[in-house]
């Protein structure tokens, strides 16, 4: 610790910090703000409180309490602002004398990036927000961030870059919120005010994503408050450099038409004429073109507009009449509305009056039952009458529900069913026209040219004398060509011996399930005749069984009615569904294959 003497609020803290746990030093740090507030704002004392917290760490606590989880603190988001608010007012007004480098290069850096951080968890958690309140208190939050990231490069000017360049300040820049978005402009205003030529000071693709995000906001939202803002700011960039001003114009040409059409006379008009002046002085040398431009289209609009008032002249007695026609039908329709509602109060008084003639008749019955039945068996006798009515309202109110249900059901299960059928026959017709898609005609690759034959040629002539072929005698290459067809003979003739094994294996295996389908299909042994056996015993025989069952089959389908085969349109002439058929002729045993 520093040998000179310190605040004695500053060195207590610091000896409080230092003895207190991890997940109390949070709220120890919010008493930064009364020490920093007693003495008055600008004074030799204040400075000197603020070298004594820098001294003992306490702006380090604060940066290392901001890089942490904000949600797990004592008072959470608010207590992070709190300490934001507190960390760019330790370091505005501080002067470092042992180790500057440090301080301005590395720590006043690391806090810019962390308010960035902050201010783009509280945009995310305010957008997110559903609750009035908790809208309100995320929006006060994030205010309170990005006025202490203003304080701060206010401060230090040279910070104005480096947050303009951050890829955070950009998020935070681009979004759809209009709240935040609002908030973050004016940030981006105090920037310039305090530093007009920051933008030259920035890389292009990040003057072109600030330029960009600000025409995009003019262009894509109604709301004057976002509209002026954008405007302002384009106004304050055009003013502060002439090179910007022509990024404009080159840019951004439809600028000019967008301010003047879709801004004029929204509240701020005197900001959006001084933008137009500018851009049109840029363009001076072609303002003749302008009014040339302007001239033609008054002289098309003028005849337009004759044009439509001679059309409408004429079309003036036919107005007349739809306007009768139209007045009478609108009378009609009152007078069937004012009818229909006096039918409609008669039915209900009518109604009315029905009903409580059956509720008196009803009531006499029950008197004329009560004077009948015995005085014990009124209690029963009127439990029964109430059970009885209990089913009966249930009976009629299961049944209109479950009409209702179906009616509900009918039309999407009639739906879903004529979908299933578009989309087989859909699917079906796509299959048949990938199979009588012809081929694409094979294309002959282009030949070489006189140049790149003589190129290619001298690669082969340089290679050849690179590696030139070993000599070899005749007798060696006789006896060569000699071994060569030796062992193609052999190759041969084990691959005609193996073509032969596997034809003998595959009619193996298709005579092993031929018998595997007929004893599957043979009865009992008790009711096996001398024909069965003979299936067993002949080739022949099973062919005629299988053919016998696909015939039938086919016969079977043919006569199916219309309804049956609704959805096979698209299906060739000669094919039949594996369904309808069901045979497996490719277990026929037939002259040694399947």
């Amino acid at each position: 610790f520093p040998m000179a003497a310190t605040d004695p609020q500053v060195l207590a803290l610091a000896a409080q910090i230092t003895e207190s746990r991890e997940q109390d030093i949070p709220l120890l740090l919010l008493k930064l703000k009364g020490i920093l507030s007693s003495p008055s704002s600008g004074c030799e004392e204040s400075n000197k409180i603020k070298q004594d917290i820098y001294d003992y760490g306490l702006t380090q606590y604060c940066l290392l309490v901001l890089k942490q989880d904000h949600s797990q603190l004592h008072g959470a988001w608010a207590t992070a602002a709190q300490l934001a608010e507190i960390l760019s007012h330790c370091c505005v007004g501080l002067e470092v004398k042992e180790d500057p480098e440090e301080f301005y290069r590395k720590f006043l850096p690391s806090v810019i990036d962390s308010l960035l951080v902050l201010g783009k968890r509280l945009q995310a958690r305010f957008i997110r927000a559903i609750k009035d309140k908790e809208k309100q208190d995320f929006l006060h939050w994030f205010q309170i961030v990005t006025d202490a990231i203003c304080w701060l490069f206010g401060g230090h000017i040279q910070l104005a870059p480096r947050v303009l360049q951050n890829d955070r300040f950009l998020q935070l820049l681009i979004t759809d919120d209009v709240e935040t978005a609002i908030v973050m402009m004016s940030v981006l205003h105090n920037i310039l005010r305090i530093n007009s030529f920051v933008l030259l000071q920035v890389e292009e693709e990040t003057l072109h994503s600030v330029l960009d995000e600000l025409v995009y906001k003019l262009s894509s939202t109604t709301n004057p408050a976002v509209g002026s803002a954008a405007t302002k700011l384009l106004l304050l960039v055009a003013k502060s450099c002439k090179q910007l001003v022509q990024l404009f114009t080159a840019r951004y040409k439809g600028l000019k038409g967008l301010l003047s059409k879709q801004w004029t006379g929204k509240g701020f008009d005197r900001e959006v004429n001084q933008l137009l002046d500018l851009l049109y002085l840029e363009q001076s040398s072609g303002k003749g073109e302008m009014q040339k431009q302007h001239e033609a289209a008054c002289v098309i609009q003028a005849a337009w507009r004759g044009f439509q008032t001679r059309k409408r002249l004429k079309k003036l007695p036919q107005a007349v009449v739809i306007l009768q026609r139209s007045f009478r039908a609108k009378r009609e329709q009152e007078r069937q509305h004012l009818t229909k509602q006096k039918e409609d109060e008669a039915l209900k008084l009518q109604m009315h009056l029905q009903r409580q003639r059956a509720m008196r008749l009803f009531h006499e019955r029950q008197l004329a039952l009560l004077e009948v039945v015995h005085a014990s068996q009124v209690n029963k006798y009127m439990q029964e009458m109430e059970e009885k009515s209990a089913l009966t309202i249930q009976r009629f109110w299961r049944g209109y529900r479950a009409r209702r249900i179906f009616h509900e059901q009918k039309q999407s299960l009639k739906e879903y069913k004529a979908a299933v059928i578009i989309q087989r026959a859909a699917c079906k017709f796509l299959e048949k026209r990938r199979r009588r898609r012809p081929l694409s005609p094979w294309k002959e690759p282009k030949g070489l040219t006189d140049e790149q034959r003589l190129a290619l040629q001298q690669k082969v002539d340089d290679y050849i004398k690179l590696h030139p072929a070993s000599q070899m005698s005749e007798e060696r290459s006789k006896e060569l060509h000699v071994q060569a067809q030796a062992k193609l003979a052999q190759f041969l003739l084990r691959n005609r011996l193996d073509q032969r094994a596997a034809q003998r294996r595959e009619a193996l295996l298709a005579l092993v399930n031929t018998d595997v389908e007929l004893l599957m299909n043979a009865p009992g042994l008790a009711e096996t005749t001398e024909k069965d056996f003979g299936a067993f015993m002949s080739r022949s025989i099973p062919v005629a069984t299988k053919a016998r069952q696909a015939h039938n089959t086919m016969l079977k389908y043919t006569r199916w009615p219309w309804w049956k085969k609704l959805g096979d349109e698209f299906m060739e002439d000669d094919v039949i569904p594996d369904d309808a058929i069901n045979t497996e002729l490719e277990t026929l045993f037939i002259g040694g294959r399947k």
